[in-house]
């Protein structure tokens, strides 16, 4: 690190800026005061939104966050399964969600913490056995009064990290099983289908499928965890984890990010800088059946396995016709700059197509799609190692990278962006021969919330 960047502001100073120069501006001297105390402030501003620990998302808005925010370095994406029959149990679970993941996104505890910081610990139990009803009643008073920590305080003097905290509901919440649990049936929207098996597809039911969905982004791994943890332990009760995925990238800001392949990922997708490609593809608009998804999307989760060991042992100019890029500087193959035009047509000099007609760019290009496109918002992922048995020729038994991609897609309608795009893919895409999905679930996640209000108030009150 240079020696010449500029100092971390302390949260506490930054929030005290604004107060400070008002203070000033009432003292002896308040032109000059207020002059210096002001551009103090726009200083530590600076410095603020420059430093990825101290950066600040809204929580309340027209649209949930973690959807068109610059992405962040490290996400934790969860489903949940709902236990409860109650309808307003899971109203309730939304309230609270609601009012912790805009305590967390400010870079607060998902709960006041005791004033003083610390907590009443409870008394040691005595004669537990002893049958003395006195030592009994002690007992059961000391079980009563310790109470679990409103936030687990793994996350303390982080800062914000940008955290986005998204909320989306699987069509377990509308139907289950074939009953209508909590009286949502007729409000599920078309749009929210059950995905079909793809060919390829190895899916794991410990990774797949879920009633409810929280997506926490950060730029720090451990808050993005923070979040899932405090959210998941006030669904207690009312729902359980079903599954639990982390991610990250890697790069400069403001560049695309390289997936483990070493190839940039999410070149092509369509601009959340332009309003009017975000309501065509990614914006829910306003339906009969869902008007309470008006201004949400729906979000496709793939856990996709890459078989490293086998990736890395291939030539590069293989890679890049399977991704129809060239790897280093993520052009188009035949092109020089990352954001050329893909050129479908452009042929070499023995009337081949220069980009391959299974290369992963020309099956997912908009042009092969009647103009489809989605919003990928993809992380990689490293889980570490296991071991891995073929039960066909050659064999092989070794211990291999459980690592690859945390694929997440938002559009306006899955029926015309992710499932034509991805049967495409399953069917002809080279890449097939070193990915396989092992993960999969989709969302409706709504609009984002009003300040009183809860996520998914529209689904429920309408």
């Amino acid at each position: 690190m240079s020696n010449d960047q500029p100092p971390r502001p302390s949260r506490r100073g930054f929030l005290k800026a604004g107060g400070a120069a008002v203070a000033a501006g009432a003292s002896l001297g308040a032109g000059l005061a207020a002059s210096q105390a002001a551009q103090a402030a726009t200083a530590k501003t600076a410095a603020h939104s420059a430093d990825p620990q101290m950066a600040v998302e809204p929580f309340y808005g027209t649209h949930q966050g973690g959807i068109v925010t610059p992405q962040q370095s490290h996400t934790y994406v969860a489903a949940l399964d709902l236990t409860t029959e109650k309808r307003e149990d899971v109203i309730a679970l939304l309230r609270a969600w609601t009012d912790a993941a805009a305590r967390m996104t400010q870079g607060n505890t998902a709960a006041p913490l005791p004033a003083g910081g610390t907590a009443q610990a409870a008394q040691p139990a005595d004669n537990l056995t002893d049958g003395n009803a006195d030592s009994q009643a002690k007992n059961q008073s000391y079980s009563q009064a310790a109470k679990a920590a409103p936030d687990s305080g793994d996350v303390l003097g982080l800062g914000p990290c940008g955290l986005t905290i998204t909320f989306g509901f699987g069509p377990g919440l509308f139907t289950k099983d074939g009953k209508d649990r909590y009286g949502l049936a007729a409000r599920r929207p078309a749009a929210l289908v059950d995905l079909p098996r793809f060919n390829g597809d190895q899916l794991i039911a410990q990774k797949t499928g879920g009633d409810l969905y929280i997506q926490a982004c950060a730029n720090d791994q451990q808050v993005a965890f923070h979040a899932i943890r405090q959210l998941s332990r006030l669904a207690s009760g009312t729902a359980v984890m079903r599954w639990g995925q982390a991610g990250f990238v890697s790069g400069p800001r403001g560049q695309t990010p390289r997936n483990l392949m070493g190839f940039k990922d999410g070149t092509n997708n369509p601009s959340t800088a332009k309003p009017q490609l975000m309501n065509e593809f990614v914006w829910a608009g306003h339906t009969d059946d869902a008007p309470w998804m008006e201004g949400g999307t729906y979000t496709v989760f793939r856990r996709i396995r890459i078989t490293l060991e086998h990736w890395d042992n291939t030539e590069v100019g293989f890679q890049e016709q399977v991704f129809g890029r060239h790897k280093y500087s993520g052009a188009p193959i035949g092109k020089k700059n990352e954001f050329d035009p893909v050129d479908l047509k452009e042929e070499d000099k023995d009337g081949n197509p220069v980009i391959p007609e299974n290369s992963h760019v020309r099956l997912s290009n908009q042009a092969s799609n009647n103009g489809a496109q989605i919003l990928r918002r993809s992380y990689s992922y490293n889980d570490s190692t296991d071991f891995y048995i073929e039960r066909w020729p050659p064999w092989r038994q070794e211990t291999e990278y459980d690592a690859g991609l945390v694929f997440v897609a938002h559009q306006s309608d899955p029926r015309k962006g992710f499932i034509p795009i991805n049967d495409k893919l399953a069917k002809f895409d080279m890449m097939n021969q070193f990915t396989t999905h092992v993960g999969s679930a989709i969302f409706a996640v709504p609009p984002g919330a009003k300040p009183g209000s809860y996520i998914g108030a529209g689904l429920f009150e309408t």
